[in-house]
């Protein structure tokens, strides 16, 4: 097993990931959607409607509810998020961050914006 793997991998363990129905359910609920791709898949693939755009770069600043930079809707520790990325890979790492900011219900989407889209769930763009 390669080291990234290995990383992803305990990331995942500790992680609660959710499907993509389960995910439109924590957003109907309050909980927010992140999403990380970079601009060019969002601007190729379209957007999950209500989701946060926050490139990964960005990420850890823009949630951190105690920081300067954090968004609106970074209101606590304690909001659901969950985090998306194109297949579900990088956003398993960035929800172990958002984690380690105390963020402690964040999580992320299994399969990412693919599967969201396959799951036939709404789609912007």
């Amino acid at each position: 097993m390669s080291a990234v793997d290995a990383l992803l991998e305990a990331a995942r363990a500790g992680l609660d990931r959710v499907t993509p129905h389960r995910a439109a359910e924590l957003q109907r609920d309050g909980g927010l959607l992140v999403d990380i791709r970079y601009a060019e898949l969002r601007e190729r693939d379209g957007t999950i409607p209500g989701a946060l755009i926050v490139e990964r770069n960005e990420l850890e600043w823009r949630l951190d509810p105690t920081g300067a930079h954090r968004a609106p809707e970074a209101t606590g520790h304690d909001l659901p998020v969950v985090v998306v990325c194109n297949e579900g890979y990088a956003s398993s790492l960035a929800a172990v961050s958002l984690r380690q900011l105390g963020l402690y219900r964040a999580t992320d989407l299994v399969g990412g914006f693919q599967a969201w889209r396959a799951a036939g769930l709404p789609v912007r763009g």
